[in-house]
């Protein structure tokens, strides 16, 4: 979840650091190559220990909504030593993925990585990542909160789920004290960006959805890259919406380099010339 994030900010044309842990085997390779080859720097570096690198299988049925059946691997054992923090203090954010509040050692990785961040004038994005890591992490997810995050992402059912409401207005104001913004993802129906004064409207595309998996990965990437490039919120907004909007509309978490390209060129004649 968060790799895809992290490539997607890359492929836009940001600079990032990915923190992970895969084995000395076939797929560890695999996903190290990935990564480097998307221009995402990493901790991996091709030293990595035995054991069995993660998998994640997804089935997507006619609706485009998908079924995961993930088996965590060596990654259940992530933990501070996969930290680099010489790496983190170039960060402008830190982003954090909410699976890792399923695994003791990434829970604790997590949440002194975001205490360095603090202290270090580094942003703490945290995604909620699942309505699952809600329901039964939830205590985990608050302690990863800490004292408040400067940018929180989630979709409707997490954000109605963590709030214990089913009222998303009544969400949204739980929310806003724990994080100074936050993007609620609405499917169909957009997303709503809350910038630290005023709720946004972000507006969906209009497409025929084939694949939702990944949609919430690639409008964090691209919210991320344009929070870090002199976007407003507004437009960060439209700008993750229009990718996660092109995403859907064919298989598989990601977009090749070029349609990102294309996407983020409309986008700046579009809003940010005129």
């Amino acid at each position: 979840s968060a790799a895809n994030t992290i490539i997607a900010v890359s492929q836009l044309g940001g600079s990032t650091f990915y923190s992970c842990k895969v084995a000395n085997d076939e797929p560890g390779d695999f996903y190290y190559k990935d990564l480097v080859s998307l221009g995402v720097d990493t901790n991996l570096r091709g030293q990595r220990g035995p054991g069995v690198t993660g998998k994640c299988l997804v089935m997507i049925t006619p609706d485009a909504e998908r079924t995961m059946n993930t088996y965590l691997g060596i990654t259940a054992t992530y933990g501070e030593d996969q930290i680099e923090y010489d790496a983190m203090k170039l960060a402008d954010y830190l982003y954090v993925e909410g699976y890792l509040v399923a695994s003791e050692t990434a829970r604790e990785a997590a949440i002194k990585a975001a205490d360095f961040a603090r202290a270090n004038q580094i942003k703490v994005a945290l995604t909620f990542s699942d309505p699952n890591m809600v329901n039964f992490f939830k205590e985990g997810l608050n302690q990863m909160i800490g004292p408040g995050v400067d940018l929180l992402f989630c979709n409707e059912i997490e954000a109605t789920s963590w709030a214990e409401t089913e009222d998303l207005d009544a969400a949204i104001e739980k929310l806003k004290t724990v994080a100074k913004e936050f993007v609620v993802t609405l499917g169909s129906k957009g997303a709503l960006v809350f910038d630290g004064q005023n709720l946004l409207e972000i507006p969906a595309q209009s497409v025929d959805p084939l694949d939702s998996n990944g949609a919430g990965d690639m409008f964090a990437g691209a919210y991320l890259f344009g929070k870090t490039h002199g976007y407003d919120c507004y437009q960060a907004g439209l700008l993750a919406s229009q990718c996660s909007g092109k995403l859907v509309t064919q298989y598989g978490p990601r977009l090749d380099k070029q349609t990102v390209k294309t996407i983020k060129g409309e986008f700046e004649q579009t809003h940010l010339n005129s």
